[in-house]
């Protein structure tokens, strides 16, 4: 059983920034590929980035080049920094492992709101 806990979501003017958080429980923690994904009211649940156990990154295409992923194996958590942010990125923000790295995501955190105002 894995548990995950996201942090950091919160209020910020558009063109601001957040970090959110995601600590995980489990012993073998670096050896999960890790994701965020997102979910804006009325919309259907959206990538957003994913980072494997040797630290390859994924972005969804909306995000490239704003936000970042990264993951500290050693405190079990993976980060998503996220810069310039527009209204359209608010949305509740749930970050899930995929245990076997084959695509398919085992567990998911309660998830973070995470509001831009214009």
């Amino acid at each position: 059983q894995v548990q995950l806990v996201e942090s950091g979501g919160g209020l910020v003017q558009a063109g601001g920034s957040l970090r959110l958080s995601c600590a995980a429980s489990g012993r073998t923690f670096s050896t999960y590929a890790m994701a965020w994904f997102r979910q804006a009211p009325g919309k259907e649940r959206e990538f957003v980035a994913r980072i494997l156990w040797s630290a390859g990154t994924y972005y969804g295409g909306s995000v490239k080049g704003r936000f970042t992923i990264s993951r500290d194996n050693s405190k079990n958590t993976v980060y998503l920094q996220m810069n310039n942010l527009k209204p359209e990125d608010t949305a509740v923000y749930y970050c899930a492992a995929d245990l076997t790295t084959l695509g398919t995501y085992d567990y998911w955190g309660q998830g973070t709101q995470v509001t831009v105002a214009s």
